[in-house]
């Protein structure tokens, strides 16, 4: 799965790196301070109105109000576009409240199907049903609240995880697009200074706190036209129609990156600072020690670790290891343990510690001649450097030969 950007998608820190926003924001931090202690107040308030009156226009009205108080702002675009015989609305995700949001512009119901449940589920605005059935159960009883009569239309967001909505989507599930043939999307752009929205490892409690401090966050709504799925048109390419669709509305990237590629971002960001803040002697660490200590999710960075042992076996596991941990690309580290690009290690004969202990190690009948390009000690800075660039190009020819016979690639003309 390509996962490339994926680091631009979500935001890992609250705080901007600009050094004018940060002096502005700690300017602002009294007043925020202030805020959040009176709109934690008045959100007590917001909660018992909503609670006590029934769904209505009135209901809506003055719940919007309310949180206008407590800086949260909607606006909508479009509003005569919307459906109100459609049964579903599906909707990018960018906040952990972007449904009570939009609920202040039209009823509906949104599932809850992870997270916790009872009156947690029910005081957040979820609708609760029964994920310990199974998902195919959900969409079952999905479909059928779908072609009942009277019932308000749903509310689901296929990214089924948050982005930080500037770059790009994630790939949109299948599974909502089953329930009903025609759909209604909704474009959300959410806008606040001085801080993030949210960070990947945050509480929707934390990100409520949050809120409140913050000076003000707008929401912009946007109703697009309802779309009909197609006669033969399968559910994943249904799904991808209107990610598309959206993707344009909001001028963002439509991505194959799903709800799992994240978690597996998220963990391996969590894990690779102190892996590469680990100093290892060479040959300390073996790969079938790694594959039994690492959790499943990094059995990913040994499967690479390995494609680059396969190549140049003769480079200590742990130096792979590091250089993966900050390249996550098996093509880049290769390339720079071929050229290592700390060259000022180079010993007195001309030849790095990497070069060195290379000669050694090829497999017999195999190697090319890797002998120093000048059989002393080079006088001049160019001439060492010239007797170091013909070993690397050797390096390289022979790694690059390696590869395609290990692989079964055709060996190209010229090579």
């Amino acid at each position: 799965m390509e996962t490339r950007g994926i680091e631009d998608m979500f935001d890992f820190r609250r705080f901007p790196k600009d050094t004018v926003a940060l002096l502005l924001l700690l300017i602002y931090c009294p007043v925020g301070i202030c805020l959040m202690l009176i709109r934690i107040f008045i959100g007590v308030h917001v909660f018992l109105v909503s609670s006590a009156i029934p769904e209505s226009f009135v209901r809506r009205f003055v719940v919007r109000i309310m949180c206008s108080v407590l800086g949260m702002h909607v606006r909508q675009r479009n509003p005569r576009s919307r459906d109100k015989n459609t049964k579903l609305y599906v909707c990018n995700h960018v906040t952990e409240f972007d449904h009570n949001i939009i609920n202040l512009l039209t009823p509906f119901n949104t599932p809850q199907l992870e997270g916790s449940t009872g009156f947690m589920c029910w005081a957040r605005g979820f609708m609760e049903i029964h994920s310990a059935s199974g998902r195919e159960a959900i969409e079952e009883s999905l479909q059928r609240y779908c072609s009942t009569e009277g019932v308000p239309p749903l509310l689901i967001f296929p990214e089924e995880d948050t982005t930080n909505g500037r770059v790009g989507l994630l790939k949109f599930s299948s599974w909502p697009f089953s329930l009903t043939d025609s759909i209604q999307p909704l474009a959300l752009r959410v806008s606040r200074p001085l801080l993030s929205l949210s960070t990947v490892e945050s509480s929707w409690l934390t990100d409520l706190l949050w809120t409140f401090f913050a000076p003000f966050t707008v929401y912009h709504v946007s109703w697009l036209p309802t779309v009909s799925r197609q006669d033969g048109e399968s559910a994943q390419e249904f799904a991808n129609k209107v990610q598309e669709l959206l993707a344009i509305e909001l001028g963002l990237v439509s991505t194959k990156i799903t709800k799992a590629d994240k978690a597996e971002h998220i963990k391996r960001k969590r894990h690779s600072a102190p892996q590469t803040s680990t100093r290892a002697t060479p040959g300390s660490i073996g790969l079938g020690f790694m594959a039994q200590s690492l959790g499943p999710d990094d059995h990913r960075i040994t499967r690479m670790v390995q494609q680059v042992k396969d190549v140049l076996p003769h480079v200590p596991t742990n130096v792979i290891t590091r250089d993966l941990a900050q390249t996550n690309c098996v093509d880049t580290t290769i390339t720079n343990l071929l050229e290592h690009k700390d060259e000022g290690s180079a010993d007195a004969t001309g030849t790095s510690a990497f070069g060195a202990s290379s000669i050694g190690s090829f497999p017999s009948g195999s190697s090319p001649s890797l002998k120093p390009a000048a059989k002393n000690f080079g006088r001049s800075p160019a001439d060492r450097h010239l007797s170091l660039q013909q070993r690397k190009e050797k390096l390289y020819k022979y790694a690059r030969r390696r590869y395609i016979e290990k692989h079964g690639l055709g060996l190209e003309e010229g090579h």
